[in-house]
This record gives C-alpha cells, sequence and structure tokens, in this order.
C-alpha cells in the first residue's frame, strides 16, 4: 500500500510540472473538453415535462408491441408521481418479491436479531445418552460451525453419544414450494427450505473433459451431500473447440441424475450447483462426521421432524447466524433465494394459526400497504402464482423510509454498476453508484425497483416490470435500464 501511494504521489507532481510547462495550450484544451462534455449534458437532460414522452417512445418498439409493461416513478420526498404505466396492474414480480419478504421481517425483528440454533444434551460426561440439534432455520449455517461444535464438546469431555438426534421442525420431509417449476428444484436455486439448512442446501457437481471419446469424470464438492444423488453418466469428451451440449435431467421418482451431452476435451470444468436431495439427512451425516473425527463415538443416529418434547435435556449451547441486516443484504443483493425463503418462514411461529404470509401482509400493514393489494405464493418470487403491482413496491419503498430501518433496509440493495446483481449493470453510465434497487428475472419477465439519486433532481423511488415478452432476458434488462438512465438525467426546467 505505501509503494501505491508512493507512485502515486509522483505521477500528481509529475503532472503538475507538465501542467505549469503546458499550461495555455492545456488550459485551452480543458476549456474545449469542459465545454463539449457540457453540451452532451444538456442535450441529454431531460426535463421533467418531457419524461413522459421520453419513457413512451422507448416503449414504443415494434418488438414491445406484445409486452405488458407496469411502471411507477415518484419523488421520495413529496411522493410526487412523475411516470406511471399500469401502476395498480398486477404483474408477476420474480425476485422483487424479496423487497417484500426482507422489510417485513426486518420491521418485525429488527437489524441485529440473530436466529439461535439450540443443542441440547442429556446423560452425564464423558457419555450423553442423547444430543439434539434443534434447526431454527438459519440460512447461514455452515459445515465449518458443526465442525466448531464438535470441537467444542470434544474439549467438554464428551467421549461417547448414545443417540444422536437432529429435529427439523418443518411439517415434514416435502420442504420444496408445490407452485415452482419442476425444472428449477434439482438446482442450488431453488433448493429445499426445511428448518435444518447446511451449506444452502447446496452442493457443487463439475465436469471434467478426459481422453477424446470417454466419459466426463464426474467430481462433487461435498461427499455427503453427492452420496443421496444417483448418477447415469452419458456424457462423453468432444473434439477441441466442439460445441457444447451438456444437459442434467432430474427423474422424480428417486433421486437419479441423467447427465448427457459432450463437453470439448480442451474445455475448462463445467459446474453446476445441485440441490440437496434430504437436507435433514445431510445435516446429520454432517454433524455425525465431525463428532466422529473428533474421536467421539456415535451409536444411534437420526432425524425427527415437527416439534418433539425436550423431556429431560438441557440446552448446553446455542449456534448464532448472522445478524439479520447481513442475512437481509445477501437476500437482496445477491437475490439469494434460500435466504428469502428462510426470512419468510422467520415470519410465523410454529404454534400460529396464520401462515407466514399472513403475518407478512399484516407486518406490512404498518407502511399502510394494504394487504388485497398483492397476492404471494413464496418468499423469493420463483412462483408465477405471485401478482404484485408497480404501486405496491414504490408505496414500501417510500414508506419505509420514513422507519428506523429504513436506512438498513436501502443498503441491502445492489448498487448500480458495484455489487451484487448489479454489479454489470450501468458501468460507465450517469446511474453509475447512484441507484440501489432490486432485479427479478424469469422467462418473460424482469423487473427492476428501487431508488436512484439524479445528479440535478431529487431522489426518486421507482418500479419496472414486464411480463409477456418473447424477448431475451438481456434485451429485456437493457430496455429498462434505458429508462432508468433517463431518470438519472432528470431535471426541474
Amino acid at each position: 500500500m505505501n509503494c501505491y501511494y508512493l507512485g502515486l504521489r509522483k505521477f500528481r507532481i509529475f503532472g503538475l510540472i507538465l501542467s505549469f510547462i503546458f499550461m495555455f495550450p492545456f488550459s485551452l484544451q480543458a476549456n474545449s473538453i469542459n465545454t463539449h462534455q457540457n453540451k452532451n449534458q444538456q442535450d441529454r437532460a431531460v426535463c421533467e415535462a418531457d419524461l413522459k414522452q421520453k419513457i413512451d417512445d422507448i416503449l414504443n418498439q415494434k418488438k414491445l408491441k406484445r409486452s405488458h409493461w407496469g411502471i411507477l416513478v415518484k419523488t421520495l420526498d413529496n411522493q410526487t408521481t412523475l411516470y406511471e404505466l399500469n401502476p395498480q396492474k398486477y404483474f408477476i414480480p420474480a425476485s422483487n418479491v424479496k423487497l417484500l419478504t426482507t422489510a417485513a421481517t426486518l420491521i418485525k425483528f429488527g437489524s441485529n436479531y440473530q436466529i439461535k440454533t439450540p443443542v441440547y444434551a442429556s446423560g452425564d460426561y464423558p457419555n450423553l445418552s442423547v444430543l439434539k440439534v434443534v434447526g431454527k432455520g438459519d440460512p447461514t449455517l455452515s459445515s465449518e460451525q458443526l465442525e466448531t461444535l464438535a470441537k467444542q464438546l470434544k474439549i467438554k469431555g464428551i467421549q461417547r453419544i448414545e443417540n444422536l438426534v437432529v429435529e427439523d421442525s418443518s411439517i415434514d420431509e416435502n420442504t420444496i414450494n408445490p407452485t415452482w417449476e419442476w425444472e428449477d428444484i434439482q438446482f442450488y436455486y431453488a433448493p429445499s427450505v426445511n428448518r435444518l439448512i447446511l451449506n444452502e442446501n447446496a452442493v457443487l457437481l463439475s465436469l471434467y473433459p478426459q481422453e477424446l471419446g470417454e466419459k466426463l469424470t464426474i467430481k462433487w464438492s461435498d461427499p455427503l451431500a453427492a452420496k443421496q444423488w444417483e448418477i447415469d453418466n452419458k456424457t462423453i469428451t468432444g473434439d477441441k473447440d466442439s460445441p457444447y451440449s451438456v444437459t442434467i435431467n432430474r427423474n422424480f421418482e428417486k433421486p437419479l441424475l441423467t447427465i448427457t451431452g459432450s463437453l470439448a476435451i480442451n474445455s475448462e470444468p463445467d459446474l453446476f450447483g445441485m440441490a440437496v436431495v434430504n437436507p435433514g439427512q445431510y445435516f446429520l451425516d454432517s454433524l455425525e462426521f465431525y463428532l466422529e473425527k473428533e474421536g467421539i463415538d456415535i451409536i444411534n443416529s437420526e432425524v425427527m421432524y415437527g416439534n418433539n418434547e425436550l423431556d429431560d435435556l438441557v440446552k448446553i449451547t446455542e449456534i448464532e447466524s448472522h445478524k439479520l441486516e447481513k442475512i437481509i443484504t445477501k437476500a437482496n443483493q445477491e437475490s439469494n433465494n434460500l435466504y428469502a425463503e428462510s426470512l419468510l418462514n422467520m415470519m410465523v411461529d410454529d404454534t400460529s394459526e396464520n401462515t407466514a404470509i399472513d403475518t407478512l401482509k399484516a407486518t406490512l400493514e404498518s407502511l399502510k400497504l394494504d394487504s388485497d393489494m398483492y397476492h404471494l405464493k413464496d418468499g423469493s418470487g420463483l412462483s408465477r402464482h405471485n401478482l404484485v403491482s408497480p404501486e405496491v413496491f414504490v408505496n414500501l419503498l417510500t414508506s419505509i423510509q420514513g422507519t428506523p430501518v429504513g436506512e438498513v433496509y436501502r443498503q441491502s440493495l445492489a448498487i448500480g454498476g458495484v455489487n451484487g446483481t448489479l454489479e454489470n449493470r450501468f458501468k460507465e453510465t450517469k446511474v453509475e453508484g447512484k441507484i440501489q434497487a432490486k432485479t427479478g428475472t424469469l422467462s418473460g419477465a424482469s423487473s427492476l425497483s428501487g431508488y436512484i439519486e439524479p445528479s440535478n433532481y431529487s431522489q426518486l423511488a421507482f418500479s419496472i416490470m414486464v411480463n409477456q415478452s418473447d424477448l431475451p432476458a438481456s434485451e429485456l434488462r437493457k430496455i429498462i435500464d434505458e429508462i432508468v438512465i433517463n431518470l438519472a438525467y432528470l431535471e426541474p426546467c
């Protein structure tokens, strides 16, 4: 770092000398550049009165004729409407649903809340009759934390566990949302969402080319998760630079993956994030592995479902999650579906008659969001049964800013050209670093809702959604971005 600043200092000194030597011609050139830049700025400026025509012109393209668009743009301070198109119509919002989920959990629990996974035991050291871990839906729990737990138990002198139990308080083993598409649920972005989550209930599968004509070699990042899958390997190593054609299909009658297609002999490994088949069993297998690694003998082990009596068990420790502020940031910035669904699960306790979505809606009524204005089937946006209007998102974005968690919520969103799902959007534009928003993408649907800070206008809250399009997602994003860039050039003129 010191060398960097020394080099930077020398560069600045050298530039300063040149400026004195060539002061006059450089000044002329600088004035010329500034004049040109100012002219471009004036040419690009979008007057408030012209905004409607600018956006209408973008949407009146022939290729968008069959698309269904919904847009609402308001000032953040006094909620003045600057542009609207179907603001109260329902749209499939895709991952913009996470805006509702994260807002509700943040309001209900606060930014410093942590999910605590309790560990109970009975018996006398060094031999325990029962060791029980009760899952509470912590999406941040990792193998490293289980390894740490095993080491702590070893330090306490535990040598033998008669019955190792992990409890998943989910109702049963079926924790896949029934409204998700089947082709999604074999992959990492649509895993089971239970109460015993480990490593985001996902595992990495890698395919490596071999000699020409040979099957690809399959490797897993975690053999404990991998053993739940059966593999039918029908792949082949293709010629140098041959077309890629690998596909993975799941047999839903049993955990069988059929892998077909060709990967060129000179290709890099082909990587797939796969969902863990049985997360509860994976959690148990992993905990048992780390306990035995520490020399602790396990006699019996099982996964229990539902809420069970603790009897004479005593809590001996607990595993804490990251703070909620960090969890919602990952859900929003990275659009992590498992995190969002875990947050939704937090919205109702195991004894309540209300569903988690009922509680979410009741919580958001504090922001004056009418529960009849939107319909949800999940907390992540993977479901095509979700229906939300642009007005709901803009009302949420403006209302939450007046709450104690408003700034934490805003900072949880991706920043254009900087991080998260917006890292590669708006680079080298006037919007870079000036927009905080949530993306959303499903086939035929794209959305973007959030905040933008125009240089010469008050801050804005906006929601842009498109459904029923036959255009690729990349093209829809370009059109949405064009609209947003016009907002960045907004002026009162």
